[in-house]
């Protein structure tokens, strides 16, 4: 399902002049405070006017000023935000009920239990909100926007209020979700790490602007597109090659195999795997006898200096990686596009099951 976005805004001395169409299961819309990610969604759910503007879900035109401005509650878009907005005098069963009943085209009851199951929200269901933790909030919230029966979901930062325990609580039922939800979906966020978690596509704001838009394979390691934002990474996809005896999964990339602490997937399994660029270490000549159970033969491509830190873009078969190092490392290797190194990694975080 595609979605087609030209907005046209402007609010005190923000200027808004974005553009984009994006075809991915879950497209992040990404960049700082500030830089417009809110304000486009406002314009997508029918919240706000945009002074001019187009907006179109899967060919169905929502928006197309000054004529054509289809209402919010016509829409069929479900929108999730920061704050919850649960109704606290109603029990968790019926705020996810409220969404079910202003829809145009009702739920059953089998769709129903099933929300509940995806969200794990069943043991919450004779709750009311003032007991619940922020990362419960956070899924009734999700299973609300769900069962009003949406064409497509927009997900307005909806783990900035938490805390990194509750983030990590919600993380996997995002992920479980962005697998098996039949809806596109547009998260918005400035975290790196909650993009390379969920996103197939992500559009990078700057400004008001649109800075770049790429696959999240590529483009989070684009030493242009995510300047100056930590942690940089590489997010590429998998597969199980064998479970070892010794405790250890291997799992083979174009570029290599991986050795990770043992996985519940089985062999053949496809996962998303990350890399922080914190994480990764340069070295001239192959390491001998160190911990590490990682090392990749790689090419440096690209090289970005920023103060003291140097971001060093890697070729590894035909996988992009990045490395961040400081400046005087780079300096003291000598590295320069088109060398020779080996990549030291530290650590290895398997992030979910590819789509």
């Amino acid at each position: 399902m595609s979605l087609e976005v030209f907005l046209r805004h402007r609010m005190g001395v923000f200027s808004l002049a974005a553009e984009f169409v994006t075809h991915g299961k879950v497209t992040a819309l990404f960049g700082p405070s500030g830089s417009g990610k809110s304000t486009i969604v406002a314009a997508i759910a029918g919240l706000i006017r945009p002074r001019q503007g187009r907006v179109a879900l899967d060919g169905r035109v929502l928006t197309d000023l000054p004529g054509l401005f289809v209402p919010a509650e016509r829409r069929r878009i479900g929108v999730v935000f920061q704050d919850a907005r649960l109704f606290p005098r109603m029990s968790v069963r019926d705020n996810l009920l409220f969404g079910w009943r202003r829809a145009e085209s009702k739920a059953n009851a089998g769709t129903i239990a099933h929300v509940v199951d995806l969200l794990g929200l069943a043991p919450l269901l004779a709750r009311r909100p003032r007991g619940l933790s922020g990362g419960e909030k956070s899924r009734v919230a999700l299973g609300r926007a769900l069962l009003a029966s949406p064409e497509m979901l927009l997900l307005d930062e909806p783990l900035a209020s938490l805390d990194a325990a509750r983030r990590g609580e919600i993380l996997p039922y995002l992920e479980k979700l962005a697998r098996e939800a039949k809806l596109p979906m547009l998260y918005v966020s400035h975290q790196v790490e909650e993009v390379a978690r969920l996103a197939d596509e992500v559009v990078v704001l700057e400004n008001g602007r649109v800075k770049a838009q790429g696959m999240a394979f590529d483009l989070l390691t684009d030493l242009d597109a995510v300047a100056g934002v930590p942690p940089l990474g590489a997010v590429f996809e998998a597969t199980i090659q064998e479970h070892r005896g010794d405790g250890l999964s291997l799992i083979a990339f174009d570029g290599g195999v991986l050795t990770v602490r043992r996985l519940p997937h089985s062999v053949g399994s496809r996962l998303r795997v990350r890399l922080r660029a914190e994480d990764i270490m340069l070295a001239l000549a192959e390491p001998q006898a160190i911990s590490a159970n990682n090392v990749l033969a790689c090419t440096v491509k690209a090289i970005r200096t920023s103060g003291d830190e140097a971001d060093i873009q890697l070729l590894c078969g035909a996988t992009r990686l990045v490395s961040r190092i400081t400046a005087a490392s780079r300096a003291r290797l000598g590295l320069e596009p088109g060398l020779a190194v080996y990549a030291i990694v530290k650590s290895v975080t398997v992030e979910r099951g590819a789509a």
